[in-house]
């Protein structure tokens, strides 16, 4: 029992951040349509530019945090306007695809030759020692990436609410022909929810990097599954997102112990093709009615 709480925990951490990641897809579908196939490589220059600024130059982790959320901002806004904005321009249906995977596997290249292609250990801002809880022993950073990626997410959601900007990408959201007769700038809006979204992501890499190895080739699969958590949960539903990135971390620990590390990514898949078959907008996403 203790080991399967131990990996009901473990799951929920990686959960979590699959969840992340895909709060970023859902920021980004929501204003414009489109998808950033390049998220997971912004997870992954946000752990190594972390790293660089821990371990070289030596900045306390929890300042380097909101250097590393700036630059991830950055990052995301010029992959909106490098490549997805003249797809919009011009109305490419696949243009923005392409783009976006182009730029993913640009920065995955131009990381190997900062960084090298070797995974290097990112050292734990916390003590190491696993604590006891409900009889399971639990890495504390597993819990800092729970409450870090909970609070991320929250924030987020408090932003769109509460904050005039936040309405404007909530207007967006809804109707962005209807937003732009209102006056709001919805090119600006876009660029700001790649921003957001890569923002995220960076977030979500240096808080994973400490449970894991740090490298340039990190962040494809962890940004493919997220992908996967994003369609499983739906695109339009906060709530599926989190149901969907636990119901797929779970599920990997659960299966590598249980059967073989080599299937822990089949049950997952399963369920997405479950899901694409039977429920295509997602468990919690709603079905666009398109007027012809």
């Amino acid at each position: 029992m203790e080991i399967l709480l131990q990996l009901i925990f473990s799951g929920i951490s990686l959960g979590m951040i699959y969840a992340v990641i895909a709060f970023g897809y859902q920021l980004t579908f929501a204003t414009s349509g489109t998808l950033n196939f390049g998220q997971g490589e912004a997870l992954m220059l946000g752990a190594l530019v972390g790293l660089t600024l821990a371990d070289t130059l030596g900045i306390n982790y929890w300042l380097m945090i909101p250097i590393v959320c700036v630059f991830g901002a950055i990052q995301g806004g010029l992959v909106e306007l490098i490549g997805v904005r003249p797809a919009i321009k011009i109305k490419s249906e696949f243009g923005w695809i392409m783009s976006t995977i182009a730029l993913g596997i640009i920065f995955k290249n131009v990381a190997e030759n900062i960084w090298g292609r070797d995974d290097m250990r990112f050292p734990s801002p916390i003590d190491d020692d696993p604590i006891k809880l409900f009889g399971a022993n639990v890495l504390p950073m597993e819990l800092v990436v729970i409450a870090g990626a909970l609070a991320m997410m929250l924030l987020v959601e408090l932003f769109n609410r509460k904050s005039i900007y936040g309405k404007a990408v909530v207007a967006t959201s809804n109707d962005r022909d209807a937003a732009g007769l209102m006056g709001i700038n919805t090119g600006l809006v876009i660029t700001f929810s790649y921003a957001l979204s890569s923002l995220t992501a960076a977030f979500a890499g240096v808080l994973v990097a400490p449970l894991t190895l740090t490298g340039a080739t990190m962040g494809s699969a962890l940004g493919l599954k997220a992908f996967a958590v994003a369609i499983i949960g739906g695109l339009s539903s906060g709530m599926g997102i989190i149901v969907g990135g636990l119901i797929l971390g779970i599920a990997e620990t659960t299966t590598g112990f249980y059967i073989s590390t080599g299937y822990k990514d089949v049950p997952g898949l399963i369920l997405l093709l479950l899901v694409l078959a039977i429920k295509p907008a997602g468990l919690f996403g709603k079905s666009a009615i398109k007027k012809v």
